[in-house]
Parts: C-alpha cells; structure tokens; sequence
C-alpha cells in the first residue's frame, strides 16, 4: 500500500487546513512552519493569505533563512525588509540563520554529504508543518517537499554547501546528480533532527517552470491541478510528479521538459533509497 496521500481539486486556504487534519498527525509543541516567502519579482509564489489558516490552526512560527545567491533575501538586513513588504511579519517570524553559527546536523549514512547546515533557530521547534508550493526548478527540476526540507531549511551557507555537493566554492558547477542527491542528504537529516514529527502539504497552483526563489519567472504553464497532504515527503512529491504525467493540459509538456531535463525525479529516486519516504503510495481523493 505504501504511503498515504490524501488529494483535493478545491484549492482554498481552507482546504489546506482540512488536509492537514485528514493526514492524523497533530504537530505538538512549538511547530515551525516551512514555507518559500517569494523573491522580490516572483509573481507566482502563494501569499500570505493563503496559508494564514492552517498557520493559525497549529498555532506555528512561519520560519525562513537566508539565500545563497544575489536578491532581496541573502542578507539578514534586506530579507526582513522583503519578508515585511510580503505580509509575512502578520505572523510569528523566525529567520532561523539572522546570526550565526549554523547549526550541523550529521548524515553518517548520506550519499554525497556527511552534514547538513541549517539556521540554528531549527533547535528550538518540536515539530515542522513544510508547506511546499509545488513548481519547476530551474536547477532542481521541480521544487516540492524534499527541496523544501533540504535547500529551504538550510542557512545560506548550508545552500551553497548542498547545490555544491559538499564544496561550497562549486555552487553553480558542482556534478548535477550529485547535487540532487546531496538535497535527498539533506532532507534525510532534517526528518531525522525532528524524529518525523512533520506534516507536508504540497499546493499545485500556479505551475511555473521557475522556482519562487526567481525574481524573473515565466508565468504559469499549466492549470492549477490540487492540494496533496501526507506524513511522507518521498510520497507527496511522487504523487504530483504522477498527477503532472497523468493530466492533458497543453502545459504539461513544457512542464515535463524542465523536469526531465534536469532529471528532477532522482532526487525522489535518492530520498527513497535513503529509506525516509517510499514512492508507493496510495493517493486519496477527498
């Protein structure tokens, strides 16, 4: 059977929050709330008024961190600046690497990485609700739950050292796979660091071939297609890679092209032969 993963064509912030019930995991405790606050430019990311009620509902820190490339957010300075001018200072805000030093999660079993960096705010949350707009990448292929965990969750530092599969310096020209699995790594110490106290919800609207994190983005190629909720990262991200094969909308092949040209899939391909997620999985329509 695999895992579960519960799936709805209603998209609304409501919705969101009835998903995250359906999965019956109760994040406890303090709960950090994952999610991509949106570059200067982007036109696509989701708003905060999108996901205020599921953020209400468990009562979580919407948490960010730094970026490794130049924009409005790779210093702590112009990020706050950016992170007020998009509404997310509604909420509690936690820009997890505002001061260093990062926090080192080991990976004694990872395929290409050995540690992982995160902001060390991370420390003081029990548990992760990772809210993923779900989109192409321009390096990754797609962006859903598992580069949420991995390059969302990682300080600034921690991004450079993943896309350059353990050498910084080699950021932008690292071997290609071997950053792909350095983001499975990576996402592998985060489930870990929280004993799999998490919940992901992955939003299909707006599919751009970009990434949120790009202040030039095309638009949307595809009709919105859903909401996916599920307690398993490898699964979600399976499940609307599947969705966006299975669907006819005339976008889905320039979709799929940004995908397959950056052989998007083996990061879920590396995340399961990690073990902390599996790609079967049982996909239910609510």
């Amino acid at each position: 059977m695999g895992a579960t993963v519960y799936f709805s064509r209603e998209i609304t912030p409501e919705k969101v929050a009835a998903l995250y019930d359906l999965t019956g995991k109760p994040l406890s405790g303090r709960v950090a709330v994952k999610l991509h606050s949106g570059e200067a430019g982007n036109q696509n990311y989701l708003r905060p008024d999108f996901w205020r009620p599921v953020i209400r509902h468990v009562g979580g820190t919407v948490v960010e961190c730094n970026t490794a490339y130049d924009g409005q957010r790779n210093t702590t300075a112009k990020h706050r600046i950016l992170l007020r001018e998009h509404g997310w200072t509604d909420f509690a805000m936690d820009l997890m690497d505002a001061e260093g030093p990062d926090l080192e999660l080991p990976i004694p079993n990872g395929k290409v990485i050995k540690k992982n960096f995160v902001g060390k705010h991370l420390a003081n949350y029990d548990a992760m609700l990772v809210l993923s707009h779900f989109k192409g990448h321009p390096m990754g292929g797609y962006g859903g739950a598992l580069k949420q965990l991995s390059i969302g969750v990682a300080s600034s530092h921690g991004k450079a050292y993943i896309h350059g599969a353990g050498v910084p310096e080699n950021i932008w020209t690292a071997d290609h796979d071997a950053f792909l699995e350095s983001m499975a790594d990576a996402a592998g110490s985060v489930v870990e660091f929280f004993h799999g106290n998490l919940v992901y919800i992955n939003v299909m609207k707006n599919i751009s071939v970009d990434c949120d994190c790009c202040a030039v983005a095309e638009d949307p190629c595809m009709q919105d297609v859903g909401i996916l909720a599920s307690t398993d990262p490898v699964a979600i991200d399976q499940a609307c890679i599947d969705l966006v094969y299975a669907s006819k909308d005339p976008g889905r092949d320039h979709f799929l092209e940004r995908v397959e040209s950056r052989n998007g899939v083996h990061t879920i391909e590396a995340a399961a032969a990690l073990g902390f997620g599996t790609r079967e999985y049982q996909l239910i329509t609510v």
